[in-house]
């Protein structure tokens, strides 16, 4: 994908993905994380090129414009949309794939002081809600969605749902059958952009299912001990 049509796409899935957007003079003004996606794409320009203080000065500046903070090593691929963004640090050897959605104060980060490939992988049209931590080099499969509040430390499978701290994936789905083969491939990217699930509020709750299952228990615990107080009351009187 040319660099063009990169930039391109990086203003259509903000059409795509957030109901707010209007028109494409609001996108251009007033999008942070748009202007975000395009100083670091600057930067990362210059960092492949080995050049070491410009990339990061462009990062910096970019930080205090929009408040998202964003390593000039990190690979980024197209269509990553950063909705509102106050907060989001990512790492310099993060890998993200295509189609990924960043809301605010998410991080992804490494854990130490290791060399090498040390921040997370992130799979294609993966969904990371507000203030979610992804913390160490492991990858994020396909699809996954990673629910707000949530610290992740292992690895995700693709099509997974995780929430909690530390993170546990509570919820995998079925991987989806291609309904349609032969289209072209500009459809095709078109249907990868929108096979997006943003529903980051609708997830599973596991802590509250235990506490509904043991008072369930609970109430039939206390059934059968009324029941048995009854038939022992009652061989009393038929003593």
């Amino acid at each position: 994908m040319s660099f063009i049509s990169t930039l391109k796409k990086d203003i259509r899935v903000v059409f795509e993905r957030d109901p707010a957007a209007k028109n494409i003079i609001e996108v251009l003004l007033c999008y942070p994380g748009l202007h975000a996606i395009w100083f670091y794409r600057l930067s990362h320009y210059f960092y492949c090129k080995n050049w070491v203080v410009l990339p990061r000065l462009i990062s910096h500046l970019a930080r205090f414009l929009t408040g998202i903070e964003i390593h000039p090593g990190a690979q980024i691929g197209p269509g990553l949309f950063i909705d509102h963004g106050s907060g989001i640090v990512i790492g310099e050897t993060t890998i993200i794939g295509k189609n990924v959605t960043l809301y605010q104060g998410v991080t992804l980060g490494g854990t130490g002081k290791e060399k090498g490939k040390r921040h997370p992988t992130i799979g294609n049209n993966v969904v990371v809600a507000c203030g979610a931590k992804v913390l160490g080099s492991f990858t994020v499969g396909d699809h996954a969605k990673i629910g707000a509040g949530s610290v992740v430390v292992k690895p995700v499978p693709a099509y997974a749902t995780v929430v909690g701290i530390p993170g546990r994936v509570i919820l995998i789905k079925g991987k989806k059958q291609e309904q349609v083969r032969d289209i072209s491939p500009k459809m095709r990217e078109l249907a990868e952009e929108l096979d997006v699930d943003l529903s980051h509020d609708k997830l599973p709750d596991p802590e509250l299912d235990m506490i509904k299952s043991l008072s369930q228990r609970i109430s039939d615990l206390q059934t059968q001990l009324d029941n048995v107080k009854k038939e022992l009351e009652a061989s009393k009187k038929n003593a």
